[in-house]
């Protein structure tokens, strides 16, 4: 199952880091994805823009603001796609990925794929399944 994993945390600090802080930053998120890329656990991977860059629509007002909505301390600064057998697995992934990165909040939330023309509540299309996965399951 399909599971995102949503980096909160203070985007003042984050963004106040040091170049030397934020390569170290970098380096831990990049052992992380390649340790996720070798067990294909790993999906899309983003780095949200500051929050000063976003604009929120109010759907119901037909209106634009800047910024985001909601007012937390904490922003969502990013967000991992990651494919894993159970929640326990995906919260495992979960506490690797706030370690590289020392949030202080990750949501885990599972993700329902919606194609076009099938519909919700329905079987995905049949998605890739890495060999090692296949072999694993059938022995």
């Amino acid at each position: 199952m399909l599971y995102a994993v949503l980096i909160y945390d203070l985007e003042s600090e984050v963004g106040n880091l040091s170049d030397s802080e934020m390569a170290k930053l970098i380096a831990n998120h990049e052992r992380v994805q390649q340790k996720l890329a070798a067990e294909k656990k790993l999906g899309p991977v983003a780095r949200l823009m500051p929050t000063t860059s976003a604009m929120t629509l109010k759907q119901r007002e037909n209106l634009v603001v800047d910024g985001p909505f909601a007012e937390t301390k904490e922003q969502l600064l990013g967000f991992y796609m990651i494919d894993c057998a159970s929640q326990e697995e995906a919260l495992q992934e979960a506490k690797l990925i706030g370690g590289a990165c020392n949030a202080r909040t990750l949501e885990v939330r599972p993700v329902q794929l919606f194609y076009p023309g099938i519909g919700l509540g329905k079987v995905e299309p049949e998605r890739f399944v890495p060999r090692e996965r296949a072999e694993q399951a059938v022995g």
